[in-house]
């Protein structure tokens, strides 16, 4: 008999529409064992996390280079090394971003469009995988329930995010697509097929127009951030330069005042020895004349 990481890895590779019965299904055939109960209870996954879930199966590839970077990443800011730490940080933007685009065609050819908002929590969660070790083992499970989220301060709910606490450590079985059916179809013409073509066609246009659009747009606040942070850094860069120069300064003349101050106080050392010697001398004076007076 299977065991539940087995049947849940069966379950979570396919379709979301597929998902329910199929594990109710499963359940119902266990009937009577300890594992009716446990098969039972395991949870949809959210949009998100299905695409994730597929994404590891059918691009294991792309997945463990992404959890490769993230390893690298890692390491970088253990030994705080800067220059390796930003070319990552920016091949990992990259990286994200290329690999979740490539995420939505694998789940556009499973049947399920993405949207925009599900792509973002997809590629939230690929960073949150290339920023923290426990997310990147919840990922590389392929039994996410839930999408992943953390800057790497703070440590994510990776607990409430896969369906089984012994999902970390294990590994989804890598799929490749099922074929799509073949039906027998008869072709009947359309009177309006170039119509209705030419219709999709503009739809499609429009579609690329405003996406075209967003992107550009993004780009372009992409590219303000960077000047504005760059102008910032140097701006900064030179704030601490002149803190710097300021504080060698201060340090040269404490080292004047030192040096001062330490013949000050020869000087005032000889000046209490004269006036001790004085004073005896004045005292002893004072003595004789009063001597005398008598």
């Amino acid at each position: 008999m299977a065991d539940l990481l087995e049947i849940a890895d069966e379950l979570y590779g396919l379709t979301l529409p597929e998902f329910t019965p199929a594990r109710d299904a499963r359940a119902k055939e266990l009937k009577g064992t300890d594992l009716a109960p446990q098969v039972k209870a395991l949870k949809k996954p959210s949009t998100a996390a299905w695409v994730v879930n597929l994404l590891v199966r059918r691009e294991a590839g792309q997945v463990e280079q992404v959890l490769a970077v993230g390893d690298a990443l890692r390491e970088a800011q253990a030994s705080m090394s800067g220059d390796e730490l930003r070319a990552l940080t920016r091949q990992r933007r990259q990286l994200t971003a290329a690999v979740t685009t490539q995420a939505r065609g694998v789940a556009s050819d499973a049947g399920t469009r993405v949207t925009q908002a599900v792509a973002d929590q997809v590629e939230a969660t690929l960073t949150a995988a290339m920023v923290d070790e426990d997310c990147a083992r919840a990922v590389r499970s392929g039994l996410l329930v839930a999408a992943l989220a953390t800057t790497g301060l703070d440590a994510a709910d990776v607990a409430g995010a896969v369906a089984l606490p012994e999902a970390l450590g294990f590994a989804a079985t890598p799929r490749e697509a099922a074929p799509s059916p073949r039906p027998d179809l008869h072709v009947v013409p359309d009177p309006e097929a170039d119509e209705k073509a030419l219709a999709l066609a503009r739809e499609a246009l429009e579609e690329a127009d405003a996406e075209l659009t967003g992107a550009t747009s993004a780009y372009d606040d992409a590219v303000a951030d960077v000047k504005k942070l760059e102008a910032r850094s140097m701006q900064v860069q030179a704030e601490i330069d002149e803190l710097r120069a300021k504080v060698a300064e201060l340090e040269a003349t404490y080292e004047e005042v030192d040096d001062e101050l330490g013949d000050a106080e020869d000087v005032r050392a000889e000046a209490e020895e004269s006036l001790r010697e004085a004073t005896i001398a004045r005292d002893a004076a004072a003595a004789a004349v009063e001597k005398l007076g008598r």
